[in-house]
């Protein structure tokens, strides 16, 4: 990481990464931000506040020192040159300011070099909030850069290993009162026979914590924690950063739409599978599919149930 510092005490911060991969397909990868919670592993969720064919404003959660934080930013796509430029429009302290450049290079050989350029400054100057977002930004780089390397070099791999999913119910009964089921999980122990245990923490309206232990259908348990953002009471999104074994991703979209009758209810699920743990999971003769069979099996079991009982709840509530 290249430091530099400003009289005005901006930082200004550059890291990068080669690439395996052709330029004009990692600037594609970086450009297209609905993907991000399947590339960057802080990212939780990216919202599209305003999209123009150069311009556009996205709304983004993501972890930054350990801790779930949401801001808005500006973006300018230059694909001919391949940079794109981003300013945080409103930063969560302790940023007072945030902005930077992708700058995807084209190496010999049809490598790329990716460099990630960062400008920030504390608010009030304060030196433990310029450390924090130093660590934090170091960390974040490093790992995104990481990732993006590991999701372009390992497309085929990836293509095989990710697959996505969904399951709707119709309920005669109103988007708000299934929303309100499935936004309070602190809830779900009583609510939800599958859930054995729930941690649920809301530190700021809107972006949740939600650790849990689920039952699954041979009596064992699994804890998974997730972070949440809810979009009242049209949808909730969510991404699980701590796994069952079988899986290295697991991102989720909760949607609550309307219909002359009721409410179409749908759970979709994003999965990356961890080939490693198949055979030591599953037995060693397990492939690829039998794993997704199994995955798929499991969340959809659990979503269909939690459904089910935001079904039963919404249409007493009429």
């Amino acid at each position: 990481m290249d430091v530099t510092t400003t009289e005005a005490t901006t930082r200004e911060v550059a890291h990068e990464i080669t690439v395996s991969a052709p330029a004009d397909a990692v600037y594609r990868l970086i450009a297209e931000v609905e993907n991000w919670p399947r590339i960057f592993p802080p990212t939780i969720h990216v919202d599209h506040l305003e999209k123009g064919e150069r311009e556009e404003r996205i709304r983004i959660w993501a972890t930054a020192g350990g801790a779930p934080k949401s801001w808005t930013s500006h973006r300018t796509l230059d694909p001919d040159n391949r940079r794109i430029t981003f300013r945080q429009e409103v930063s969560a302290p302790p940023v007072a300011a945030m902005g930077g450049t992708w700058v995807i290079e084209e190496l010999p050989g049809g490598d790329s070099l990716v460099r990630l350029l960062h400008d920030y400054r504390a608010i009030d100057d304060d030196p433990e909030g310029l450390a924090w977002i130093d660590e934090a930004v170091d960390r974040n780089s490093r790992s995104e850069l990481a990732a993006l390397k590991e999701n372009v070099e390992r497309a085929h791999a990836t293509r095989e290993l990710t697959f996505s999913f969904e399951d709707t119910v119709l309920i005669e009964g109103s988007a708000k009162d299934v929303y309100d089921f499935v936004n309070e999980a602190d809830r779900w122990v009583d609510r939800l026979p599958h859930v054995a245990r729930v941690r649920f923490e809301e530190p700021t309206p809107g972006l949740q914590e939600l650790e849990m232990d689920t039952r699954a259908k041979d009596g064992s348990t699994h804890t998974t924690k997730s972070y949440r953002v809810t979009f009242p009471h049209r949808a909730i999104a969510y991404k699980q950063v701590t796994l069952p074994a079988l899986m290295t991703l697991h991102t989720g979209l909760w949607t609550f739409e309307e219909y002359p009758r009721g409410v179409a209810a749908t759970s979709q699920h994003t999965v990356v599978l961890n080939p490693d743990n198949i055979q030591r999971i599953l037995g060693p003769d397990a492939t690829v599919e039998d794993a997704r069979e199994y995955v798929q099996g499991a969340l959809s079991t659990n979503s269909r149930a939690t459904l089910g009982h935001a079904r039963d709840h919404a249409e007493k509530s009429r």
